[in-house]
């Protein structure tokens, strides 16, 4: 019999706490150990949590890791680092050339970029000549273009070879090219024939030929296109890189999984951007020249909406004149008109950006939105119409009769203009679309500020029509 009695108190698991690697480094190149043992010591941690401890570093300390890591190593530790071009640049020039040469040719493309012309041309007569080719090959395409994102970090195998003389060729080439997940066909010309998948060339037989265990039916893109216009088909395929093909339908390079993830995410920055009414991103280093220069397009823009909107309230000085209640509640209609309407932007686009819409769909969501802001402005419009009565009544001490006019007035005013904005937030990105134009320009303040002009022009339109030409309040 077990006479054990179980605690009182069930013990509970203690979570170790997350070792801080990046300190730990900082004081290894502090100390006094010798360049040979704090080398060994350093590399014994990921070349990420090294990258990260940089910024803790003094300009002197980050000079010691420089000379104590071998190029091999500087290039995969400033691979990681953010942002990598302030390191770089504190390295001699011979130094920099050959971490660029070690690095992915578009990665060192993109800082070579940022570069004074003569720098930059220093620089890369200084590169090896594969990587200055590769480099060279990846600045000629215009920087919204695929080609300009590509990597040429893959393998190509010849067709007509035996899986294992592919397997040869995959030994010979994985020195340089890392990214073997998925290998690529090509004939004598370099033209591409088709994708094999690792696993399939791994367990193929010797002696199968090779055309067997090639996929022909492999999605690609040109170097040519613009990122916008096939981000929609790249999104569509799980494969671990797509091939990048020139006009002749030669393999040039590949697109990672990584890269279409970072171009994904670079598309919706812009469009959360353009909904805020910019014309791209903005970052911290951006100058306060540029910044202003992408915002104050728009808001001249806004700028004249508003007169408009202005102006037609002037139109309804008579209504203002005579009711000066109604100016009470122009701030929850055109609040509510706008919250709806950026509500149904927001919704179009998103749709927009994840499928391609037949006329027919485009249609229905449009019934959609207006059936939503309908309903929606049905049941705020009711409760408009009591709560805004009861207060003008209750509390206001207005008579009866006029209190639940201005509230009836105001309760018809929200539900039509939220009906009209909710249409209006939907067919104008569709609008934009069909114009070819990014349905994203359509953004929040230019609908908030339509639907301001529509919401005016309900609320006191029916204020006037209602109230005064019906009811002569």
């Amino acid at each position: 019999m077990n006479n054990k009695r179980a605690p009182l108190v069930q013990p509970t698991t203690a979570v170790a706490p997350h070792p801080d690697y990046k300190n730990e480094i900082v004081d290894i190149l502090r100390s006094n150990l010798t360049p040979k043992l704090m080398q060994e010591r350093i590399l014994t941690y990921h070349d990420n949590d090294i990258a990260d401890a940089l910024e803790l570093l003094k300009k002197e300390e980050r000079a010691r890791l420089y000379r104590i890591v071998s190029i091999d190593d500087l290039a995969d530790i400033l691979a990681y680092a953010e942002p990598a071009g302030l390191y770089l640049n504190e390295l001699g020039l011979r130094q920099r050339a050959a971490v660029l040469s070690l690095w992915e040719p578009s990665d060192a493309c993109d800082y070579l970029q940022e570069l004074e012309k003569a720098e930059r041309d220093t620089l890369l007569e200084l590169l090896d000549q594969e990587a200055r080719q590769e480099i060279l090959m990846l600045s000629s395409f215009d920087e919204d273009s695929i080609g300009s994102q590509m990597t040429t970090n893959y393998i190509a195998l010849h067709q007509g070879v035996s899986v294992r003389n592919a397997m040869r060729e995959l030994i010979a080439q994985a020195a340089d090219n890392d990214n073997i997940s998925t290998l690529y066909v090509i004939d004598e010309a370099g033209t591409f024939v088709g994708a094999i998948d690792l696993k399939d060339l791994i367990i193929a037989r010797e002696n199968t030929p090779l055309s067997e265990i090639t996929m022909t039916s492999y999605p690609y893109v040109y170097t040519g296109e613009q990122v916008e216009d096939c981000i929609e088909r790249l999104k569509e395929y799980e494969e671990d890189s797509i091939p990048v093909l020139d006009s002749n339908n030669i393999l040039r390079g590949v697109l990672t999984a990584q890269d279409i993830t970072q171009l994904v995410d670079d598309q919706m920055g812009e469009d959360y951007a353009r909904l805020a009414g910019l014309a791209a991103e903005e970052d911290l280093n951006e100058s306060l020249t540029r910044s202003i220069g992408k915002r104050l397009p728009w808001l001249l823009v806004l700028l004249c909406l508003g007169l408009l909107v202005s102006t037609v309230v002037g139109l309804f000085e008579q209504v203002v004149a005579s009711l000066t209640l109604v100016v009470c509640f122009q701030s929850l209609i055109l609040d509510m008109a706008g919250n709806v309407g950026t509500q149904s932007l927001a919704v179009t686009i998103r749709v927009l950006t994840d499928e391609q819409l037949s006329p027919k769909q485009k249609w229905y969501l449009v019934g959609k939105e207006a059936r939503v802001g309908l309903v929606n402005g049905m049941i705020l419009g009711v409760l408009s119409f009591l709560l805004i009565g009861l207060y003008l009544f209750a509390l206001k001490g207005v008579a009866v009769s006029l209190a639940f006019s201005v509230s009836f007035c105001t309760g018809i005013a929200l539900l039509v203009s939220m009906f009209l904005s909710s249409v209006t937030g939907t067919i104008i990105p569709l609008g934009f679309q069909k114009l070819r134009i990014d349905p994203a320009v359509a953004s929040g303040p230019l609908i908030t500020t339509i639907n301001d002009l529509v919401a005016v022009v309900t609320y006191y339109g029916l204020a006037w029509f209602l109230l005064i030409h019906l009811l002569g309040l």
